[in-house]
């Protein structure tokens, strides 16, 4: 493949032996990208993942592991964010993802020195609390997921499920970056106004009652541009530095009474929970397909959405999961299930051109910013991928091997999400896991 390089080479093993198991999200050619502390004992780090390690990268710089951009990278990253870092654009992560190969490296020229600094540089994940990647200044989430939008626009709005600008224009919202979390973080379910029971009755206030959550990704900004100045789409992928997990959880009895005219507000802005590691673009270079083939009777993209290379590669084989341990499985000691499955390669608009469409009124992105994708449903009904669509608005409930059912989530209910590219040739990556637990 063409933007495939040694860092990418399937027969490359690490001398942290962990990262060599065939199961693990993080061997040698991922090297994702994350903000760590040990045990809480420390201020905020920057990390890159390497098997159940955590390469501390700012310690590796200063006993001079690091050199020219990698160094810089490192640098960069000093203040516990990837902001500035992100602000710095692709090649210095691609330096600096070389550069840590090499040092991880089983075969690397400077092993024997750098296995026995492991105890500076290499803490185990286990004894390390993860945080947000980027200090969230602006999230945005999109609508890009065809299926979920035919799905579950015939429950939310029947008499119009597709709206007629679907497939002409990347649809977003603007969320709420205050309430973005790292995965592991509990999730309080909202109070909001219910729709009346009947027709010309009253709302109530009160507990959300049809708790949701939405399988999607999340990208993040690079660069990004200066305000007025608009994004191309043939330089949008400058602008994507890597990709994580997202949980756009959703208040669906509330976001159906409030969101006409403008859309969803407090259904959406209570919560949304990322994974920790971003992985980096470089390394989904193998995993890069086609966009979503449309029907010949879809309308192609107008030409500022249009880019042949994007179109060729503009996609991303991710396979995605959800799994639920609710509370009483969790007091049984039970093992989490999986109620769904999904890939996001089923979404009808490309990261570019989500990007590029956002920035085409002359909105300047900035860097860290956070952009979620939309639900990755999938065309089959195990690919449904939120309660919404999975349980046909709440008429047929999941059952669960405990005896237990759900509609919509309970108090006490823990959803974890999972990502993992396969191709042959290239080995496996993970993206970690995407988790939280419902409270009151």
């Amino acid at each position: 493949m063409k933007n495939t390089d040694e860092t990418h080479d399937p027969a490359r093993k690490s001398w942290v032996e962990t990262a060599n198991h065939s199961a693990s999200d993080f061997p040698i050619q991922n090297l994702p990208l994350g903000i760590f502390s040990y045990n809480g004992t420390t201020a905020p780090r920057f990390g890159i993942a390497i098997g159940d390690c955590i390469l501390d990268v700012a310690a590796a710089a200063d006993i001079g592991l690091l050199t020219g951009l990698a160094a810089e990278a490192a640098d960069a990253a000093r203040d516990g964010t990837l902001n500035r870092l992100f602000a710095l654009g692709r090649a210095p992560l691609r330096e600096l993802r070389k550069q840590v190969a090499m040092l991880l490296d089983r075969d690397g020229p400077a092993r024997d020195r750098i296995e026995s600094l492991r105890s500076q540089i290499l803490p185990e994940m286990s004894a390390c609390r993860m945080h947000l990647p980027t200090a969230v200044g602006n999230y945005t989430d999109f609508y890009a997921g065809i299926h979920h939008a035919i799905a579950a626009g015939s429950l939310l709005t029947p008499e119009n499920p597709l709206p007629a600008n679907y497939k002409w224009v990347p649809i977003a919202y603007h969320g709420r970056a205050s309430s973005v979390r790292a995965s592991g973080n509990a999730v309080r379910r909202p109070m909001g106004q219910r729709p009346p029971l009947a027709a010309g009755g009253s709302p109530s206030y009160g507990p959300c009652e049809r708790l949701d959550f939405e399988l999607e990704m999340g990208f993040y900004v690079g660069p990004g541009n200066a305000q007025g100045e608009p994004i191309s789409i043939t330089d949008a992928s400058k602008h994507i530095v890597g990709f994580s997990l997202l949980n756009d959880w959703s208040a669906r009895d509330i976001q159906r009474w409030e969101m006409f005219p403008l859309g969803p507000f407090l259904a959406k802005n209570f919560a949304t929970t990322v994974s920790p590691w971003v992985v980096t673009a470089d390394a989904l270079e193998p995993f890069r397909v086609p966009a979503m083939a449309r029907p010949d009777s879809d309308p192609q993209p107008l030409n500022y959405l249009l880019d042949e290379t994007d179109q060729r590669q503009g996609g991303i084989d991710v396979s995605l999961s959800v799994q639920i341990c609710t509370g009483e499985m969790l007091a049984q000691g039970s093992a989490p299930v999986e109620i769904l499955e999904s890939n996001a390669m089923h979404l009808y608009w490309t990261s570019a051109q989500m990007l590029t469409h956002h920035a085409s009124g002359g909105c300047n992105l900035v860097p860290g910013d956070l952009i979620g994708t939309g639900t990755i449903s999938g065309p089959k009904p195990s690919q449904l991928s939120s309660m919404l669509e999975l349980t046909f608005g709440g008429t047929k409930p999941v059952a669960l091997p405990n005896g237990e059912q759900r509609a919509f989530l309970q108090d006490g209910d823990e959803i974890t999400f999972s990502g993992k590219c396969h191709r042959e040739g290239f080995v496996s990556i993970g993206f970690g896991t995407c988790s939280g637990r419902i409270t009151r």
